[in-house]
């Protein structure tokens, strides 16, 4: 299915340089942001300019009224939160699976050879 023990070192050596509070932070922020908007934001602000109401007939009022009073959508808003919180994540995961594959490197250069 996959290499596993890859997995399980990453995390080991992630969660070595993780502190209780930070655990705790990253996994309560993923979970309830990616819940709140897989679950419910698409329901709640999925249909935002229906209700909205202009006040003139000019051709492209609503969509200049609906850009002035929402410049940026609530769920657009939400996953460009989860991007730009989740990147420092990601950097320090690519950081990490790269010293796992220098140090697996040079277990190996040592196996061959073992007297330098």
């Amino acid at each position: 299915m996959g290499d596993w023990g890859f997995l399980s070192a990453l995390l080991d050596k992630v969660q070595s340089h993780s502190t209780v509070i930070g655990k705790i932070w990253m996994s309560v922020l993923f979970i309830f942001r990616i819940l709140v908007l897989g679950a419910g934001a698409e329901s709640v602000w999925g249909d935002e300019r229906s209700n909205l109401v202009c006040n003139t007939n000019t051709p492209g009022c609503e969509n200049v009224c609906y850009d002035w009073k929402f410049p940026i959508s609530h769920i657009r808003f939400w996953a460009m939160q989860i991007i730009f919180i989740s990147t420092p994540t990601l950097v320090y995961l690519g950081h990490v699976v790269h010293v796992i594959h220098q140090e697996n490197k040079l277990r190996e250069e040592q196996k061959r050879n073992p007297m330098s």
